[in-house]
């Protein structure tokens, strides 16, 4: 894939094997700048392999990785903000004692950290918990306490793995508006690996799925859909079903159709690549009457079931 905009990750055919294990296989991805990346794939497809890779935390047995231009060294990972799909909070510590340890960690002084962390904790509806032990955390408030951990010395590059594991349908919303803020205020490039396709569709504005260590597919989201999509169109009309599917003929392929009273038909159409929609609806006012015509919309769900399909057959 040509990524045009300037490149805030770059990997080349990454290589990794863990004994007879190979993790990754050849992987290449570019991660642009100031954009939410989703890393997709099932369980076992070498996910988190890259993402250790990417967090300093092992090496690639070959290949480069480069991370805003230049090879990645250790001292770019205070760059990095990390949460781990494996939470790990001191259980005998209090809430604050410990998000100040971990700022002071990432380099942050006392007083800014405490600035920081009054900011996020006020705006994740944390405040009252920060002399409260670690022990006494909900899984969904403990995961607040790591995510801002995660993101308190604001960095340049995000990596979140499964980071609404754990939260309610409004937590979960509330951390991802603070993703998007994080985007498009702050320019935080965020690496986001996740299991739940909805969160990719609401996000991610490029994607890559690893399946079997190789890479099956990169893109971006709205042209990975569309492609998907194939020229299927949501047709609604009333008129005669037989006369209509027998003028259509081999100008488009009828995928699925429902019936319901007075003559009204859905119908799910394959129209060819070269055929605008506005010509097939154009002659198809001509034959019926249509109530209505749009693009289906197709799910990064979708999207990742045929890839890895595909893939695998």
């Amino acid at each position: 894939m040509t990524i045009t905009q300037p490149l805030a990750l770059s990997l080349r055919e990454v290589r990794k094997q863990y004994g007879d294990h190979l993790a990754l296989d050849g992987v290449s991805v570019d991660v642009p700048q100031g954009s939410v990346f989703g890393l997709l794939g099932p369980n076992g497809a070498g996910k988190t392999t890259l993402i250790r890779m990417v967090a300093g935390i092992t090496a690639p047995d070959s290949g480069e990785i480069s991370f805003f231009g230049s090879p990645l060294e250790q001292s770019h990972i205070q760059n990095i903000g990390y949460l781990p799909e494996e939470r790990g909070l001191y259980k005998n510590m209090r809430v604050g004692e410990q998000a100040l340890y971990f700022a002071c960690l990432r380099g942050m002084g006392r007083s800014e950290a405490e600035f920081e962390l009054k900011d996020w904790f006020e705006r994740l509806d944390v405040d009252g918990w920060w002399n409260k032990e670690v022990a006494d955390l909900s899984k969904g408030m403990a995961q607040k306490i790591q995510f801002i951990v995660s993101i308190l010395h604001k960095p340049k590059f995000l990596i979140l793995d499964e980071p609404l594991s754990g939260f309610d349908p409004i937590n979960a919303q509330r951390i991802k508006a603070e993703i998007k803020r994080l985007r498009d205020e702050n320019g935080t490039t965020v690496l986001l690996s996740t299991h739940d396709m909805s969160s990719v569709d609401e996000l991610c504005d490029n994607v890559a799925l690893v399946n079997q260590g190789s890479k099956i597919l990169e893109g971006r989201v709205d042209l990975l859909r569309e492609n998907a999509r194939a020229g299927r169109v949501d047709f609604k009309f009333k008129g005669n079903l037989i006369a209509f599917t027998a003028a259509l003929g081999a100008s488009a392929i009828l995928y699925s159709v429902h019936s319901s009273e007075n003559h009204v038909h859905d119908m799910v159409l394959g129209i060819p690549p070269d055929t605008p929609i506005e010509k097939f609806l154009k002659w198809a006012t001509k034959e019926v009457d249509v109530l209505s015509c749009s693009p289906k919309t197709i799910s990064m769900d979708e999207v990742f079931l045929r890839a890895v399909k595909k893939a695998e057959s």
